[in-house]
């Protein structure tokens, strides 16, 4: 299993960073519905979905719009004069909303649940309202300040990369060495709040790097300190969101697409929910 993880994530941490870095802007969008789509693919089985042309057409669904988002909105009109495009800004308002109620969700767990778990439309919109702001935050963030420099908006995505997988790292650590209180145990057993913290703080050295790079007003640092924080802290909402969605789906892994790992949505959870959070941020108080 270790092999094949290994294995797994040095084919793929190649293939990402050259395509963050180097795909032009119309093949970054394509590839992120790609990605996108096997997503959708997963989350129709989290939804219940069992049928083969069921699962299809829910996935063509999230990929379309994703496409048709790319059609009306051409990259260089996604930002203007600074501001982002108000479907875009309306996308990424609503994916905050989302979260916000996710956390609730999560916070009453199994209270309630079953308002949705034996909905399978309620289920699939959920899908919709995580999949599709992911796609909209990566674009927006990998097309901001494009024309002054080109690689700006990928060392965004990279910041967010970089704390949250410092933030699982130091989660994992921490959390078996002095993981004791559970943090949902009813929908993730294995979450501690200790570990929690540790991913949080282990983040910390990334914000303060991003922090000096970006040479952010000494002013403001409390700023990215709280965006970077929340950032993480939402990171782990979106894994503790899928992994609710699989337990009521009887599932223990969203897919095997990633020999290893998984399923692909077993490797994003966390960033569905990272990227939007952070962007809306970015957008609103940071850009």
């Amino acid at each position: 299993m270790l092999k094949q993880r290994i294995i797994t994530a040095l084919i793929l941490a190649p293939l990402a960073l050259c395509s963050i870095l180097f795909l032009p802007l119309i093949g970054f969008e394509l590839l992120m519905a790609a990605v996108v789509g096997l997503g959708a693919w997963e989350w129709s089985s989290m939804s219940g979905m069992t049928r083969t042309i069921t699962k299809s057409a829910y996935t063509a669904v999230i990929v379309g719009a994703c496409l048709v988002l790319a059609w009306l909105l051409p990259v260089d009109m996604i930002w203007y004069q600074g501001q982002l495009n108000s479907l875009y800004h309306y996308a990424l308002s609503v994916s905050a909303i989302w979260w916000a109620i996710s956390f609730v969700m999560i916070l009453l767990y199994p209270r309630f649940s079953s308002v949705w778990h034996t909905s399978k439309i309620l289920r699939a919109l959920f899908g919709l309202l995580t999949l599709i702001p992911t796609w909209v935050a990566l674009v927006t963030l990998r097309t901001s300040l494009y024309e002054v420099e080109a690689f700006y908006g990928a060392s965004l995505i990279f910041y967010v990369l970089g704390i949250v997988w410092a933030a699982d790292i130091g989660a994992f650590f921490v959390g078996i060495k002095f993981g004791k209180h559970k943090l949902r145990p009813n929908v993730s057993p294995g979450k501690t709040v200790e570990g929690l913290m540790g991913g949080v703080f282990a983040s910390f050295a990334i914000i303060a790097f991003a922090a000096s790079h970006y040479h952010v007003d000494p002013s403001r640092i409390w700023l990215w300190l709280f965006v970077g924080t929340l950032t993480v802290g939402v990171s782990a909402l979106g894994d503790l969101n899928e992994s609710m969605f699989k337990r009521c789906a009887g599932l223990k892994d969203s897919g095997t697409l990633l020999p290893g790992h998984g399923g692909v949505m077993d490797r994003i959870d966390s960033l569905t929910a990272a990227f939007p959070v952070f962007a809306y941020c970015y957008v609103m108080w940071m850009a």
